[in-house]
């Protein structure tokens, strides 16, 4: 099962952030391109041809996080889309960042739609 397989499971605080050995362990699951940034957030930018294509994405990516109930920072530029994931409630890491982030990867080898 790939981790774009499982839904994210709303986080109503008091659970822990997951273990460093943990969140490597999930970031080598996803696609390359994910990093842990220095605010302890996983991200990544997905590059394409034009603007109209980044956007398409973009709405993508929010449609999805809008079904599963869990809301990523977008940033939107000619060209390109980062996909900023964390858990706010908890200030960290959980593994349905880890799916949510599977699931944009997912979103982007959808074919666009002209």
């Amino acid at each position: 099962m790939s981790l774009a397989d499982n839904t994210c499971v709303p986080c109503r605080g008091g659970v822990p952030p997951l273990e460093p050995g943990k969140i490597q362990d999930l970031l080598g699951q996803l696609e390359t391109g994910w990093t842990l940034n220095a605010q302890g957030h996983i991200e990544k930018t997905y590059t394409f041809d034009n603007f109209a294509d980044a956007l398409a994405f973009t709405n993508r990516v929010g449609n999805v996080a809008e079904l599963e109930g869990h809301h990523p920072d977008i940033y939107l530029a000619w060209g390109k889309c980062k996909v900023e994931i964390w858990t706010h409630k908890i200030q960290g890491l959980t593994e349905s960042d880890f799916y949510l982030a599977a699931k944009a990867d997912r979103a982007f080898h959808l074919p666009a739609a002209h």
